[in-house]
Parts: structure tokens; sequence; C-alpha cells
């Protein structure tokens, strides 16, 4: 279980980045290229804007479950950003193990008095079902899974949150070896002065209007396919987390 990271203080933002790139031999997932860029350039641009960053790579699906929980458990700050990229279906994503771990059951650590007053984002790089098939030079974060794991984590985020999935339900979500579509152009925003000083919903809106326009599939297979990130939000105020935090000037 490779962490990377320290507690963080009681009064520091903090990010938790899960990625599984490896499966273990016989589980029948691909492995995911691209990852490591994804990770890489989120840390430098989360440390950079104030938030003490864990990352974890390759983890189980107990291992995911458990760093989650934890993370519900100490949290600080006026901020709290997880981010988790692995394949998936509807619902649900897999651990290096191939096991699933359902979303709601994430979220719902997140709902307890202890993170009350703390705004809580979640970014999830993984498909949402099978709708795209494998392409030649991207892959698609889709595997199956049992019907009865199919279904909406939505009604399990709580008060406070949002979440942004990288693709609508049923449809599958591009990865290729410079990292995802949807959290490089959201690390593009981050580093942008006008992206990230926006309050979050407008950042994520502007963050669906980039993949879906300036993004296009390639390969025989998967040519001209679009990718249409979007978001839940329980928020009942407005936060402009991001603006609020920068440390030190970021590259435009």
């Amino acid at each position: 279980m490779p962490i990377f990271g320290s507690k963080a203080p009681p009064n520091k933002n903090q990010a938790l980045l899960v990625s599984v790139m490896e499966f273990y031999h016989g589980v029948p997932l691909d492995p995911r290229r691209g990852v490591k860029k994804d990770t890489k350039r989120l840390h430098k641009i989360l440390s950079k804007l104030g938030f003490q960053v864990t990352i974890h790579n390759d983890l189980t699906a107990e291992e995911i479950r458990h760093v989650f929980k934890t993370a519900s458990l100490e949290m600080g700050g006026t901020c709290f950003v997880g981010v988790l990229s692995s394949h998936g279906e509807e619902g649900l994503v897999f651990g290096a193990d191939g096991n699933a771990v359902r979303l709601a059951e994430i979220f719902s650590w997140f709902g307890g008095p202890g993170t009350a007053e703390t705004t809580k984002l979640f970014f999830v790089q993984a498909c949402r079902g099978k709708e795209l098939d494998d392409g030649v030079e991207l892959e698609v974060d889709s595997v199956s899974a049992s019907e009865e794991d199919n279904f909406s984590p939505c009604l399990s985020i709580p008060i406070d949150s949002a979440v942004m999935f990288a693709t609508a339900p049923g449809y599958g979500a591009f990865l290729n070896p410079l990292g995802s579509v949807f959290l490089q152009t959201l690390c593009d925003l981050l580093e942008e002065e006008g992206g990230r000083s926006l309050e979050v919903t407008q950042l994520m809106t502007r963050l669906n209007y980039r993949v879906a326009h300036n993004f296009e599939a390639k390969g025989r297979e998967l040519g001209g396919k679009k990718e249409m990130p979007c978001f839940v939000t329980r928020l009942t105020r407005q936060v402009f987390q991001f603006a609020e935090r920068l440390k030190e000037p970021l590259p435009l």
C-alpha cells in the first residue's frame, strides 16, 4: 500500500488521491497508462494551493475503503478533495484485486457531524458503463459488473459536498498515456487564474464545457467519440476554495 504524505495539521485542507494503474495477476483488467501523469500533476497543483496531499496507488478494494473512511475521521481545514481513479461501472470502482467498491459507501462516510463544517469535493475518473469499447490509441476505463451493483450513488452524497464524474451514466471515460482528459483539464483550470478563481460549481461547469467541446477520441474504432463529464452538488454555500488558498504562483 504505497503512501505518500503525512497526517495534516488540524486546520489544513486535505486532498486524498487514490489511483489504480496495475491490477493483480489474473485480474482481467488492463493496466491504465497515464495514471501517473494525472497523480503527479494533481499533487503538484494541490500542494501549491495549500492542501496536504496524500497519495495511494494500486490499492485493493478493502484498502480503498479503509483510506477513505480514515480520511473522513481525520478531516481538517475547510475543504477536503478526494480523487478516485480506476476502472469502473455505474456506482462502482475496482481495486487492484478486481473487487468492487461502492461509491455510495465512500460518500456516506463524509456525512457525519465531524465533517459538517468542511466542504467535500470528489472527482471520479472511471467509466460508468460499457457504451464504448476499447480503442486503438485510447483506453476506456470500463469493465463489466453485476446488475445489482449498477445503481446511482447520488443519494449518498452528503450535504455540503459535490461529486464530479468524468462521464455521464452509461458511458466510458477516456485515458491515454498522457493522462485522462478529465483530470488533465481540471489541472489546466486550476493552473489558470481565471479558472481557480471561479466558484466551485462554476469551475465544474467550465470543466464540463472544455471536455465536451475540446476533446475528441482518435483511432479507427473510437475516432470522433466524445466525453461529457457531469457533477452532482449538495452544496449549500458558494465555495471559492482554490482561489483563497494559493500559496505561490502557478505556471500559466
